[in-house]
């Protein structure tokens, strides 16, 4: 690919992508950031969702936990907690972590002073969940 980015997906485990792209988008706090070659140095923390790409095997699609991508020099760095294929995605075992952080959602006391730490934690789980749920349904069949 003559225009292309170097896309590489970090976990702590191991490196999951690595692979030439005529276009990145990914999740951000503030959004989904689209990204092509030529584009500006860039830092931005990540959120849990879709990260996308068209390489030499057109589209693809994986989930990813948050975490932070760093564009410089046409290479897109995501490095994350997690981050699945939506082909691996286990959506019953979303649904279960879903429902786990539900049930401690409810089970949250306020008065407690470690009550808002795990009312953040708590949160960030069932948002993690919910979007596992919703990558792993936009799989195609």
């Amino acid at each position: 690919m003559a225009d292309s980015l170097t896309l590489r997906v970090i976990t702590p485990e191991k490196v999951l992508v690595e692979a030439s792209a005529s276009y990145v988008q990914f999740p951000g706090l503030d959004g989904l950031t689209g990204v092509l070659k030529g584009h500006a140095p860039l830092v931005s923390a990540l959120d849990s969702g879709l990260l996308t790409w068209k390489g030499e095997k057109g589209q693809q699609q994986m989930f990813v936990a948050g975490g932070f991508c760093e564009v410089r020099d046409n290479t897109v760095r995501v490095v994350t907690e997690a981050g699945e294929p939506l082909s691996e995605i286990d959506l019953v075992r979303a649904d279960k972590a879903a429902e786990r952080a539900r049930e401690r959602l409810r089970g949250v006391r306020v008065d407690f002073d470690q009550a808002e730490f795990d009312l953040v934690r708590a949160q960030a789980a069932l948002r993690r969940a919910l979007m596992r749920q919703n990558a792993a349904r936009r799989r195609p069949s």
